[in-house]
């Protein structure tokens, strides 16, 4: 969100004083009234920036010496052209797939040449337009391998799916097993794309990370999250708000703190000074339960995508605890710096990689029908809590009640004199037609 002009509050860009300190780029250069910026514009800008040698020595834009924001993931890429020039591209993350696509060949250029182009871009918009489930019918016709893998519902992703053949001709996932299926590839995704990277993953206990999002939130406000707010709102938002045109699934407007602030900002003199309240402190509330949230996300993205990836090019995870900032200097600053010490000097480090097993037996992308609850899940993973949770449970114990009271009733109609009578009536009737096949 932080390559989109505004909202710097509440996105937690770096100041300008910290911008003099390190030279940033990829912050605030996209209109805030674009909506189809992409993970792949990211990737090429991005991309170029490191392979071009540019002076920069940071991508991103948190605050990676700040113990607020540990459940962000520090990069470090260490690129050959950058590295003859004496400049080493830090990539300082919050959305672990943007930094996933910098690292390793995971995305689908349908048209290299084309790809961001307003043509491009408004096609895949235009899927999203249209129903779910009649997407997701389009695509097991074309792709049926990739829309087993897709719920109806997940519409981007089964357009993106859609835009790739439509495009080139080429299913997704044929596009997808090419990648696996070269030199350093693996079952998710292509080889790296850097020679020498290096992943420091800043983490912290729960309780203490809870602590430190809920402050941060109250700071925000402390510097004028809301007048920020208010700004934004009334220059790009409340139009699209009377022309009922609001998205707040694409572009900044997705930004965690802006939609959760939604019915407070459109009653803005239309309420009383008690109600306007008590929005504020639900807009307040739901920005510290989304962040939390977020923060678990990035997490389980770490570990699942980083920490427990399966193939050869898994580059070296080094774990650095801030649940106490006293000992920032001893437990963060000094051994992040001998560890990328070592990998310039072309030396191990003396610290051990945080390893976790590959669950290579796990699927998470499963197709699985519960006819009880008529729903789709797709994954192991959430098939099996599907299986616990308190919806599906329910649903089972309302069938096997109604199996029991149907047994019940078939039961009393056995032993009844009135149906033991109807049961003879239809036993001389079938004796009779058997009569009359014998004799024909």
């Amino acid at each position: 969100m932080q390559v989109y002009e505004g909202l710097d509050i509440i996105t937690n860009k770096v100041s300008a004083q910290e911008q003099r300190m390190c030279q940033h780029h990829m912050i605030s250069f996209v209109d805030p009234l674009v909506t189809n910026y992409t993970v792949v514009d990211f990737r090429n800008k991005a991309t170029a920036l490191i392979s071009l040698g540019k002076t920069a020595t940071r991508l991103g834009g948190c605050k990676a010496a700040q113990a607020e924001k540990v459940f962000f993931l520090v990069t470090i890429l260490l690129s050959r052209d950058i590295f003859a020039r004496d400049k080493i591209p830090i990539v300082v993350g919050g959305t672990n797939y943007y930094i996933e696509a910098l690292l390793w060949k995971v995305l689908v250029n349908a048209k290299p040449w084309e790809m961001g182009t307003e043509k491009v871009i408004d096609q895949k918009v235009e899927l999203e337009k249209e129903d779910g489930h009649a997407l997701h019918k389009r695509l097991s016709q074309v792709d049926p391998e990739m829309a087993a893998k897709l719920h109806p519902h997940d519409k981007r992703k089964v357009a993106r799916s859609l835009q790739v053949f439509e495009e080139t001709g080429i299913s997704h996932s044929e596009f997808l097993h090419r990648q696996h299926a070269e030199e350093g590839g693996g079952p998710l995704g292509g080889p790296l794309k850097f020679p020498n990277p290096c992943i420091l993953w800043l983490h912290a206990e729960q309780t203490v990370l809870d602590e430190r999002l809920d402050k941060r939130v109250d700071n925000m406000l402390a510097a004028g999250l809301l007048d920020e707010l208010r700004d934004f709102h009334r220059r790009y938002n409340e139009k699209k708000i009377v022309e009922n045109s609001q998205d707040y699934q694409h572009g900044i407007f997705q930004s965690i703190g802006f939609k959760e602030f939604h019915e407070y900002l459109i009653t803005e003199g239309k309420c009383t000074p008690e109600t306007r309240n008590q929005l504020l402190k639900k807009g307040i509330e739901a920005l510290k339960q989304v962040t939390k949230r977020y923060a678990r996300k990035q997490n389980r993205w770490i570990k699942n995508r980083f920490l427990s990836r399966p193939g050869p090019s898994v580059p070296p995870v080094y774990g650095l605890e801030v649940s106490d900032v006293s000992k920032w200097e001893e437990s963060v600053l000094e051994p992040a710096l001998e560890i990328v010490r070592s990998f310039i000097q072309g030396r191990k480090p003396a610290a051990t990689p945080v390893k976790m097993p590959s669950s290579e037996t796990e699927n998470k992308r499963s197709y699985h029908m519960c006819d009880l609850c008529d729903r789709i899940i797709i994954g192991d993973r959430e098939w099996a809590a599907h299986m616990k949770s308190k919806s599906h449970l329910h649903q089972l114990k309302k069938r096997r009640r109604l199996d029991s009271d149907a047994i019940t009733t078939i039961e009393s109609q056995s032993i009844s004199p009135d149906h033991d009578k109807e049961l003879k009536e239809k036993g001389s009737l079938g004796q009779n037609d058997e009569e009359l096949k014998s004799s024909v």
